[in-house]
């Protein structure tokens, strides 16, 4: 499949006591459209900076991102970002707060009629017809969460990254944000990267999981997906790799030995398929 969305060598830092401090180095993603990737990892480990240089709110000290071929340089129209704050606008109303998002820089200009058919639309995608005049601080949790979706959505854009936006949310919630997420891509044939802690939410959702480690960052373990959405019925199946990741995290966590020259450090291969 041809990525809308890839990377390459990219590596992150930040400055700290004087010095430079790498937090990720030499990551590789390529992300196709209707594709969603999880990335996994502890807390700490880097997963929020891949976000940002995806996003092109912050700059690769190596490396590059390219959105359809395109060096991605900057934050680009194309490329929406919803985090676990929604980050709505307590002054607007629930349809202003969808709208606000065409008005973000860069951001192509429509007609009106244009624009309010997409913000229409967008909150009939999340299943919020009838709140539109309701302010951020009427609306639930979930109900928040969603019309976050939904300003991401009016943009149309070919990437949707996520950084843990379900986190804060009940498990009922949760769970129906993850569907609507997938729907939503299956939709619009969007790519999507999903930043989560939790191993169940990657496997419900994920076609691909990558799992972050070390420090710098970088990828310790890969796993795809094959069995087909809804998973909940797929305890068995996800019960084995869910412990695979999990093993694989742990063992990275781990302190290790000093290594000599001659004794190369150990990779964790990567796993094969999840069939069904």
């Amino acid at each position: 499949m041809t990525a809308v969305l890839s990377a390459r060598g990219l590596t992150v830092g930040y400055p700290q006591a004087g010095s430079w401090q790498p937090v990720l180095r030499d990551f590789v993603l390529d992300v196709a459209a209707g594709e969603v990737i999880s990335l996994l990892g502890p807390s700490g480990v880097g997963k929020s900076s891949v976000l940002r240089a995806l996003a092109g709110l912050q700059p690769a000290a190596e490396g590059e991102v390219r959105l359809l071929g395109e060096p991605l340089l900057r934050p680009h129209p194309q490329v929406a970002v919803a985090f676990q704050d929604p980050c709505l606008l307590p002054w607007l109303t629930l349809r202003d707060n969808v709208a606000f998002g065409l008005e973000f820089r860069r951001q192509p200009r429509l007609a009106a009629q244009q624009a309010r058919q997409r913000v229409e639309d967008a909150i009939a995608a999340v299943s919020l017809e009838g709140a539109q005049a309701r302010y951020p601080a009427e609306l639930s949790g979930g109900m928040a969460q969603r019309t976050a979706l939904a300003r991401c959505l009016a943009r149309q854009p070919r990437v949707l990254l996520l950084d843990e936006p379900f986190g804060a949310l009940d498990e009922v919630t949760r769970g129906d944000m993850q569907q609507l997420l997938l729907r939503l891509v299956a939709q619009q044939g969007s790519a999507a990267v999903l930043i989560t802690h939790d191993i169940d939410e990657a496997l419900l959702v994920s076609d691909r999981v990558l799992l972050l480690g070390d420090h710098p960052a970088r990828i310790i373990g890969e796993w795809r997906i094959e069995l087909a959405q809804p998973r909940t019925e797929a305890i068995a199946a996800l019960g084995a790799l869910r412990i695979e990741i999990l093993q694989t995290l742990r063992r990275a966590s781990r302190p290790q030995p000093s290594l000599s020259a001659a004794e190369p450090a150990h990779v964790p291969a990567r796993s094969p398929s999840l069939a069904p």
